[in-house]
């Protein structure tokens, strides 16, 4: 890439991100080197002009699209050259280009064709013919089709007309203009429309029996929902173009001359090329640009699901009963400690068709008396609302006050199954680590959750139908950014919560533990160099973003990067050794007179007040219930504290706490100001207090509004 095009892209970037070149270009410069996102979001401000995670991460994927344009600009300007067939005109025009779709339009006339009718009229030696109809030239059809009839290729004047019109679609097809001309029609005029397939039953779909929207305005949602009911085979979908407006504008750019006799056949080209071959394609296309547009949004909806759901305050310092629950096969016990392991583990069998409740009550209560459980931690899957009734009636009887929690156990028998629960639990059985991984997510979701694939966690909407690459990669950016800005404890983090670190690969992840295991406690972030194949760049990356409490030096309990050591000792200093004194040093005056960055003397100051700090703890915890309500028990106007646990475009669903998530439709979510998006009203994780506004008991749905 010359440096005139690579300058042109800092330049976009810049304009795009409304951010200056020279924060543009540092940022590129420093991913280039390889250096992980989040360790320039933290460590690299001054050279990037402080630019956020969320900005480096956008700055990263538009460097990468816009270098993928040039090079694919270059491809298709040599390919042209190749065919003889570049002109000043097409240069210019791909040098303009700003999207791939632009480049692929310009070069789709040129693009090799597999064999079609043109093609074939093309072999017969028709393309002349084509040109007089394109120019209206003047004589007669038959005349003008005369020469062309040689009884072998061409049988007679009909096969050449239609040979000739056939070249003449595929010409107007492969026009941009034309393209654009019916894409903007399209997203103007366009509606997606659906309905029952023949012989199909509606069911959840019922609500797309006959259904039509506008492609411009139809949610994301929406789209989803019916691409799914479509690939299903109960809808029938169709998008629907407004076809007279389209082809006169065709004929506008094709316009025929009313004297010509060749007229006719330039108009019957023109539709035949719209209906044959643009509206078709063009409808490909806008589905597809609509249904990637739909998978974006709610990608992004996961994330910021995902995020808010891995950034719940642990509970700390709490030995925890977790409860894996299920019908025949029995509820799953485990107790763990408040490091997470595992003291006991027990089957009991209270639900049907056993129907052991008084065996299963002793048994918890045993359990829960000799390890002096505080916390009850139930997973949401089957039986968990007969789970939560019994261990709301169980926790009245016992002597001293013990809370419980339902917990998403979404992605549980994932890991269950996985390696990584094999290496950490041998001795258990694969229905048993369920529970203690229930257990420990209500200890550190953040830790136990990044054992999991995040796409199995299961706070987003209509995940299985997104591009899986492009979730995984959105999700994996989210736990990367999640574990990074709380930091890890070196000395206690798994394999599984190490691989996320940046700058940190599996293999890498696995020597830490080792080492680990093999010397010891780590006394000091400067041993991880002993650590095998993981040399002086990966500790860069990540020596920040470790911990260790109780080690040789009270920096590496703290956010401060090795590099800034020497920093950090002489601002401590200035504070005259005393943490209390830090808020009243002058951050600015400080930076100017140690002649550092004053972002990173503004964050060394902010470390050295909380070393430990875990950002988490800052936030509302749990909601924690020592009782249970029925459906049955509910009624309009009663109000209730309930958990946010799924943010979707609609609205959100609330666990109110009678084994049934309420939903507060984004229409009752009234909070005096106007909001794009649910998310930007709660996230998951949030306690907070509703009011029922309707109770369906037959489909046991509930509708809630916020108080």
């Amino acid at each position: 890439m010359t440096e005139t095009t690579a300058a042109e892209i800092i330049h976009r970037l810049a304009g795009e991100l409304k951010i200056g070149e020279a924060q543009a270009r540092s940022a590129a410069a420093l991913l280039d080197e390889g250096n992980t996102v989040p360790f320039i979001a933290r460590y690299r401000k001054e050279a990037t002009g402080e630019l956020d995670e969320e900005q480096l991460r956008r700055l990263e994927e538009r460097l990468r699209y816009l270098r993928g344009l040039e090079e694919r600009r270059r491809e298709i300007v040599q390919l042209i050259a190749a065919r003889e067939k570049l002109t000043p005109e097409i240069e210019r025009a791909l040098a303009a280009a700003r999207r791939l779709q632009e480049l692929e339009e310009i070069y789709l006339p040129f693009r090799p064709k597999r064999r079609t009718r043109a093609g074939v009229a093309r072999e017969k030696g028709l393309a002349p013919l084509a040109e007089m109809i394109l120019e209206q030239a003047p004589g007669g059809a038959e005349e003008s089709a005369a020469p062309f009839v040689d009884g072998e290729k061409v049988a007679d004047i009909g096969e050449a007309l239609q040979g000739a019109r056939d070249i003449v679609a595929e010409i107007v097809s492969d026009d941009r203009r034309v393209r654009q001309q019916v894409r903007a029609a399209a997203y103007r005029e366009g509606m997606l429309q659906s309905q029952v397939a023949a012989g199909a039953e509606a069911g959840v779909y019922e609500h797309y029996r006959d259904f039509r929207e506008a492609v411009a305005s139809i949610p994301s949602h929406r789209l989803l929902a019916i691409n799914r009911g479509e690939r299903e085979g109960v809808l029938a979908v169709k998008l629907a173009l407004p076809e007279e407006r389209c082809i006169g504008a065709l004929l506008r750019l094709y316009p025929a001359d009313p004297e010509s006799p060749l007229a006719p056949h330039l108009r019957e080209a023109v539709e035949d090329s719209y209906r044959r071959l643009v509206a078709s394609a063009i409808i490909r296309e806008i589905r597809t640009a609509l249904t990637e547009k739909a998978g974006e949004q709610a990608i992004r909806v996961f994330a910021a699901n995902l995020r808010a759901l891995l950034l719940q305050p642990p509970v700390r310092d709490k030995i925890v009963l977790g409860l894996d629950p299920g019908y025949r096969t029995g509820c799953k016990a485990a107790v763990v400690d408040e490091t997470g392991k595992v003291l006991a583990t027990a089957a009991i069998y209270p639900h049907p068709p056993q129907r052991r409740s008084a065996e299963a009550t002793r048994m918890l209560t045993a359990l829960i008396e000799r390890h002096g459980v505080e916390l009850i931690a139930i997973g949401n899957g089957t039986a968990s609302r007969e789970t939560e009734e019994l261990i709301a009636a169980l926790i009245k009887e016992l002597p001293r006050p013990v809370y419980y929690a339902v917990v998403s156990e979404a992605g549980a028998s994932v890991y269950s199954a996985s390696p990584l629960a094999r290496e950490e639990l041998p001795d258990l059985d694969v229905s048993l680590r369920g529970a203690v991984s229930i257990a420990r997510r209500l200890q550190d979701p953040l830790a136990e959750l990044v054992k999991i694939d995040a796409r199995s966690i299961g706070v987003g909407q209509y995940q299985h139908d997104l591009n899986q690459n492009r979730l995984a990669a959105a999700l994996d950016a989210v736990v990367e950014s999640c574990v990074n800005s709380v930091g890890v404890d070196l000395n206690t983090a798994s394999r599984a919560l190490l691989e996320h670190v940046a700058g940190i690969k599996p293999a890498v992840a696995k020597n830490i533990v080792d080492y680990r295991e093999e010397k010891g406690r780590f006394r000091s972030r400067a041993e991880l160099l002993d650590v095998p194949r993981l040399g002086p760049g990966t500790y860069t990356q990540c020596a920040g973003f470790l911990r260790i409490t109780g080690g040789e030096n009270h920096l590496d309990n703290t956010a401060v990067h090795p590099e800034s050591y020497a920093l950090a000792g002489e601002i401590f200093e200035r504070a005259g050794g005393e943490r209390e004194n830090l808020g009243s040093l002058d951050a600015a005056a400080l930076a100017s007179e140690l002649e550092a960055g004053l972002p990173t003397v503004r964050d060394i100051i902010a470390a050295l007040q909380q070393p430990g700090r875990d950002p988490r703890d800052e936030l509302p915890p749990p909601l924690f219930r020592a009782g249970v309500k029925e459906l049955a028990d509910l009624s309009a106007g009663m109000v209730l504290s309930g958990t946010v646990r799924n943010v979707v475009d609609f609205g959100v669903f609330i666990d109110i706490g009678v084994g049934r998530d309420g939903l507060l439709h984004r229409s009752a979510m009234a909070v005096g100001r106007r909001f794009h998006h649910p998310s930007e009203v709660l996230s998951v994780g949030d306690v907070i207090e509703v009011k029922v506004k309707a109770v369906d008991s037959e489909r046991e749905r509930i509708s809630l509004t916020l108080t």
